[in-house]
């Protein structure tokens, strides 16, 4: 990787971060995101990554101004968010989305031109659209771009619609992508291309990005930097290779552990991750946690803090930290 953590100025950060749904009918509320601090270099690409249902998609549309936070506060170039339908038609021509299905977020009916395109027509963009287009498909590696121009989504391959959606982001020459699971829906010989293209992009435009995925794969090939997200709080984070050569958060270990390749018996997790609306006291790991089911944690001396005392959370920073009362003794050993 060309850019580290430690070398790069937060351009996008999160700080204290709650998303909190009201339950239907008197049911309580659920917390999606429950205190998160997350920070986005100049340059650096941030995975994100945890299992379904553990509030990253939240989190990331959150950081987008797509869900307006119920407390704490997104800064984006030392600026805080607001929430104006001005402040935001700006904010989303520098901060751009890609989703994970690319038939669901092309119309049928419009061609790749005019999709790619539509992001210039609401910002009101005022030079040469043909060559704006042109040049973003380019990029996005549809090359000659012209060929492209009037054919319709059914009338491309999965990654060539990827590479529209794509183009349809860089247009309006954004400074940070958030790519949610943006190789999910593809053929594995296409997901390198695609990943390999953002790296490209990284490497060319400068741009940031914030990968959501539960690939911890994709995250090995692609990230600086790895946050890892269970039950709406990060409980690990750090650099991708530190993190995921010696995971210290139980969640983190199991996930690694099931892996082709991956050294050692899987960890197999018993039961769902928990109802963000009935989030239980102490780690909201333990209920499930092997280091706490096999007895380590009591040899620890930790089991009491694990079952009734919620870890602190991690600042946004680069720097490798670990949410977990069992990882922390033994790093004081």
């Amino acid at each position: 990787m060309t850019t580290t953590p430690e070398t790069t100025t937060a351009l996008l950060s999160a700080r204290a971060l709650h998303v909190a749904f009201p339950g239907r009918g008197g049911a309580p509320t659920a917390r999606a995101v429950d205190g998160v601090d997350l920070d986005i270099g100049t340059g650096e690409i941030v995975a994100l990554v945890g299992e379904s249902g553990c509030g990253k998609t939240t989190l990331a549309r959150a950081l987008l101004g797509l869900v307006r936070p119920t407390a704490g506060r997104v800064t984006f170039d030392a600026q805080p968010l607001t929430y104006s339908a001005r402040a935001l038609k700006a904010y989303r021509k520098r901060v751009q989305l890609v989703l994970q299905d690319p038939s669901g977020s092309l119309n049928p009916r419009h061609t790749v031109y005019d999709a790619v395109a539509e992001g210039l027509r609401i910002h009101g963009y005022g030079g040469d659209e043909r060559a704006a287009v042109a040049g973003a498909l380019a990029r996005a590696g549809l090359r000659p771009p012209e060929r492209f121009f009037l054919r319709y989504p059914h009338e491309l391959s999965g990654g060539q619609r990827q590479r529209v959606v794509i183009a349809g982001a860089l247009v309006l020459e954004p400074e940070l992508l958030v790519a949610d699971e943006p190789v999910a829906s593809l053929d594995a010989s296409v997901r390198g291309e695609i990943l390999a293209l953002l790296l490209r992009l990284r490497t060319e435009l400068g741009l940031s990005a914030l990968v959501v995925t539960h690939d911890l794969g994709l995250a090995w090939n692609i990230a600086d930097r790895v946050a890892v997200m269970y039950l709406g709080r990060i409980v690990e984070t750090g650099p991708v290779e530190q993190v995921l050569t010696a995971p210290r958060h139980p969640y983190t270990q199991a996930l690694l552990s099931v892996l082709p390749d991956a050294p050692g018996t899987p960890v197999v997790l018993t039961g769902e991750p928990p109802d963000p609306s009935r989030i239980p006291s102490g780690c909201r790991f333990h209920a499930r946690c092997q280091i706490l089911t096999s007895g380590e944690a009591e040899r620890a001396g930790v089991a009491e803090a694990c079952r009734g005392r919620d870890p602190e959370v991690l600042s946004g920073g680069g720097t490798a930290q670990v949410a977990c009362h069992w990882a922390r003794a033994r790093d004081e050993r």
